[in-house]
C-alpha cells in the first residue's frame, strides 16, 4: 500500500476525476490501480476564486515494488504507515482490586475503554446522570432558569465536551496513533465515518450523546461497571516513604471502594474535587487560563470572508476561523472553541454563577457563528494566593455576570458598537443573541477585568482587518467566558502517576493535560496504558 501526499484537485471535480489523478500521480494505468481511499481531505483557501481540496490518499497498485522504485525520490509517495492500535498488555490473571475510572467525559470513558478491552473491569464513578436525562436537565437551564448543580453542561455522562462544537482534532504529538484509536472508536459507536479523513472532523450534540451512549454499552459487555450519582468526596490514603498512596475512594455515601489504581479524570470544573486533593495533601499547582466572552456575528458574513464566491458549498461547510492579537498592554487575545452555526449556552455548575461557552450541531446550521474571545491570564500576575486562587478569580467574574444579568441565569450582552464606544448597550440589533435563557444589554465591561477589556477592545479592531465586518457595530457579545480550561494542574511523573501520590493518575483537561475531546480521549489511552504497565510491574514483582 502507498501513500500519496499533497494530491490537489478543484473544489468541484467529478468523482471520477480521484481515481484517474490517483493514476496520474502513480504513473500507473487505471487497471492497475487495484483500489484506494481517502485518508484524510482539506482544503486550501488562500485564493478564494480557485479553492483546492488537498487528499491524501493510500492506494493498492500492482507491481507496487517498481512503482515505489521509480518514484523513491518523491517525498509525497511512500509506503502507507501501520496506524492500527497496539495495546501495552492484559489484566493480570488475579486482579484483586479493579481499577477506578472517576469522571464519563471522553477522558475517563476512552480510559475506561481501554481498561476493559485490556481485561481491567474498571469502575467508573459520575456524579451526574446518564447522557440523556443529563440532556433533559441541561435542557432546563436553558429553558426555564432551573440549574441542577450535579446534571448540567458540565456535570454528567459525556462530561463537558457533549454540549459542545464537537470538534475532533487537535495539535498534539501523537506518534503512537492514540488519536485514531478515539476517532474508531467513536465511529464504532456511531459517529460518521467522515470524521476519519477530514481535516477538521466534528460531530456535535446530537451525535455525541448517542456515542457515548454506545461506549458505555461496549464497556460494560467487557465487565466495566458504570455507577452514576455517584460523587467521590475523599480518598483513602496510606503513608509510604515520603509520600502516600491511593487504598480507595471516599463516596458521598459514606462506603469506600477498595483499590490500588484511581484515575481522575474530572474535567476542568470540579471545584469541590479539586479542594479535597489539595486539603489531602495532593500536589496541586496553579496554571494559566482565560478569560473573556462570547461573539457573535451572522454565519453568512464569516463564509463570504473565508471562501468567497465558493460560500455555501457543502463539501466546505459553515467556515471557522482562528484570530490571534498581541495587546499594546502586554496581554495576547485569541478565538477560542469556534463553532460554525452554532449557538451559544449556559455552562454554569454552580448557582449563583453566569459561565458561556458555544455548542453546535453536526449541521451546523444555525444562523450565527460565534467563538470565545478571550484573554490570557497567568497565576503570578493576575491570581496570586496558592494552587486555588484561580477558581477564586474564576467564580468572582461568574458572580458579577449573574448579577449584571439580572440575577436569573440571563446573561449579560453588549452590541460591539457599544463595547468599543465604552457605553452601555440598552439594545440589541440585527445579530439576535442566541444564549439560552435569555440576555440582558448592559456593560460587559463591569463583568470583566480592566485589563482583559483594554485587550479586547483592540483585539475586535484588529481581527476586523483579517476577517472584514468582524467588529460590526451589531455583533453581540455575551459574557462570561472562564472555563476555557483547567485553573490548576495536578503534576505526574512519567509514569503518569501523581507526583506524591501513588496510584493516582491525574488525567484528562481538569488535570491540566488535555484541552478538547480528542486530546482529552487520547491522554485516558495513555494513563490506561501506563496504569497497566504498573500492574503488570506489580504482578512481576509478586
Amino acid at each position: 500500500m502507498l501513500r500519496i501526499t499533497e494530491l490537489r484537485l478543484p473544489l468541484d471535480h467529478p468523482e471520477d476525476a480521484l481515481r484517474t489523478a490517483v493514476a496520474t500521480r502513480l504513473g500507473v494505468a487505471s487497471d492497475d490501480l487495484l483500489s484506494f481511499s481517502v485518508f484524510r481531505r482539506a482544503w486550501d483557501a488562500r485564493k478564494k476564486s480557485a479553492i483546492k481540496l488537498v487528499y491524501t490518499i493510500d492506494a493498492d497498485v500492482r507491481a507496487e515494488k517498481s512503482v515505489r522504485a521509480r518514484l523513491k525520490d518523491d517525498r509525497h509517495v511512500n509506503p502507507t504507515p501501520d496506524t492500527s492500535y497496539k495495546f501495552v498488555g492484559r489484566a493480570p490473571e488475579k486482579l484483586e482490586k479493579r481499577p477506578v475510572v472517576i469522571g464519563t467525559g471522553p477522558c475517563g470513558f476512552m480510559c475506561a475503554l481501554v481498561l476493559a478491552q485490556m481485561g481491567f473491569r474498571p469502575i467508573v464513578l459520575e456524579r451526574g446522570k446518564v447522557v440523556r436525562q443529563r440532556t433533559k436537565d441541561t435542557w432546563g437551564l436553558w429553558r426555564r432558569g432551573v440549574l441542577d448543580p450535579t446534571s448540567n453542561a458540565q456535570f454528567g455522562e459525556g462530561g463537558a465536551g457533549t454540549f459542545s462544537d464537537g470538534k475532533l482534532y487537535s495539535g498534539i504529538s501523537d506518534p503512537r496513533h492514540h488519536g485514531r484509536k478515539v476517532l474508531t472508536e467513536f465511529v464504532k459507536a456511531g459517529a460518521p465515518e467522515e470524521i476519519l479523513y477530514v481535516a477538521k472532523p466534528h460531530i456535535g450534540t446530537f451525535r455525541l450523546v448517542t456515542v457515548v451512549e454506545n461506549v458505555r454499552a461496549e464497556i460494560e459487555s467487557l465487565g466495566g461497571e458504570y455507577r452514576f450519582g455517584t460523587k467521590v468526596v475523599d480518598l483513602d490514603l496510606a503513608d509510604e516513604g515520603r509520600g502516600k498512596r491511593v487504598r480507595g475512594v471516599v463516596l458521598e455515601d459514606g462506603s469506600t471502594i477498595e483499590t490500588d489504581h484511581v484515575v481522575l479524570a474530572v474535567g476542568h470544573s470540579a471545584r469541590d474535587t479539586f479542594e479535597m486533593l489539595h486539603a489531602r495533601g495532593v500536589t496541586i499547582v496553579p496554571k494559566p487560563f482565560s478569560i473573556g466572552v462570547r461573539i457573535e456575528h451572522p454565519q453568512s458574513l464569516i463564509d463570504r470572508c473565508m471562501f468567497g464566491p465558493s460560500a455555501g458549498n457543502p463539501i466546505l461547510g459553515a467556515a471557522d476561523y482562528h484570530l490571534v492579537h498581541h495587546a499594546s498592554n502586554g496581554r495576547s487575545v485569541y478565538s477560542f472553541c469556534m463553532c460554525p452555526g452554532g449557538t451559544v449556552v449556559a455552562a454554569t455548575s454552580e448557582p449563583g454563577c453566569v459561565v458561556t461557552n458555544g455548542m453546535s450541531q453536526y449541521s451546523r446550521a444555525e444562523r450565527n457563528a460565534n467563538a470565545g474571545i478571550v484573554v490570557g491570564i497567568t497565576p503570578d500576575e493576575d491570581y496570586p494566593g496558592g494552587p486555588l486562587a484561580g477558581i477564586a478569580f474564576q467564580r468572582h467574574w461568574e458572580a458579577k455576570a449573574f448579577a449584571a444579568g439580572g440575577g436569573t441565569y440571563a446573561a449579560p450582552a453588549q452590541r460591539v458598537g457599544d463595547f468599543l464606544a465604552g457605553r452601555v448597550s440598552t439594545s440589541l440589533g440585527e445579530v439576535v443573541p442566541s444564549y439560552k435563557p435569555g440576555v440582558v444589554p448592559t456593560d460587559l465591561a463591569q463583568c470583566l477585568p480592566e485589563y482583559a477589556v483594554v485587550a479586547i477592545r483592540e483585539a475586535l479592531q484588529a481581527f476586523d482587518k483579517r476577517i472584514p465586518g468582524f467588529s460590526m457595530a451589531d455583533a453581540v457579545m455575551t459574557g462570561v467566558e472562564t472555563r476555557t480550561s483547567s485553573p490548576i494542574r495536578i503534576p505526574r511523573g512519567e509514569d503518569y502517576q501523581s507526583v506524591n501520590t501513588r496510584g493516582l493518575y491525574p488525567a484528562g483537561e481538569g488535570a491540566g493535560f488535555a484541552g478538547g475531546i480528542l486530546s482529552a480521549g487520547v491522554d485516558g489511552i495513555r494513563v490506561a496504558e501506563a496504569l497497566a504497565l504498573d500492574c503488570a510491574l506489580s504482578s512481576a514483582k509478586d
